[in-house]
């Protein structure tokens, strides 16, 4: 059997389960189905890219649960067009998945070596995502505001910063709570200085590292 077709099938069969697990976001399951989220993963891995849960990826970091990416993506409530931060780029999985529903992603990554490694992909993936190596906990200021920030660590507050680089009306979704488990939240920018928090069930995600996060 053809492997590019055998990997199609997996895509579509993650997004039913996707879909039974409460993703209702028509445009991020559609994402999520042409994302080839194998070549994301290590080559030893691919078999199992699209089972619904994290892998490990370079430098001690990990590809998030397919769940996970969806469920923080739908809080996003993101429309075609809009500009989005994601702090922590990670294997580019995520950024991939914003960049198929539309969106003008810029990306932080501390890993300079993870983050050399994954602008080579994306960029071969076709996905034009602006990437930058430093610290994330303080957001990208040259781009912005933002519409939609998504924060793909854990910290244990929410980065100040990146409050400040939200656009009014915009949504940050983040993780916070301690390094074994968080709680997400989905902090939406009411005025200046007004914002409006959901928080959801616990996830797991690696420490998000920086001067407003936990330190190294």
């Amino acid at each position: 059997m053809n492997k590019e077709f055998k990997f199609q099938g997996l895509r579509q069969k993650l997004v039913k389960e996707l879909s039974k697990k409460g993703i209702s976001d028509e445009n991020v399951l559609n994402a999520m189905e042409k994302v080839k989220r194998h070549l994301f993963v290590d080559e030893l891995l691919q078999d199992s890219a699209y089972e619904d849960r994290a892998l490990p990826i370079a430098f001690n970091q990990t590809i998030s649960q397919p769940y996970t990416v969806a469920f923080q993506t739908q809080l996003l409530q993101a429309q075609k067009g809009m500009r989005v931060l994601e702090i922590g780029l990670g294997s580019g999985y995520q950024a991939a998945v914003l960049c198929e529903m539309g969106l003008t992603v810029f990306s932080v990554e501390r890993i300079k070596d993870l983050a050399n490694a994954t602008k080579k992909l994306l960029n071969n993936l076709g996905y034009d995502v602006t990437i930058k190596i430093g610290d994330g906990t303080l957001g990208w200021q040259t781009f912005a505001p933002y519409d939609r920030i998504v924060v793909t660590a854990a910290s244990p507050s929410v980065p100040e910063p990146l409050l400040q680089q939200l656009v009014v009306g915009g949504i940050l979704v983040i993780p916070v709570g301690d390094k074994e488990t968080q709680k997400m939240y989905q902090i939406r920018k009411i005025s200046e200085n007004q914002y409006e928090t959901k928080i959801y069930d616990e996830f797991k995600f690696v420490p998000l590292i920086g001067d407003k996060g936990w330190k190294e």
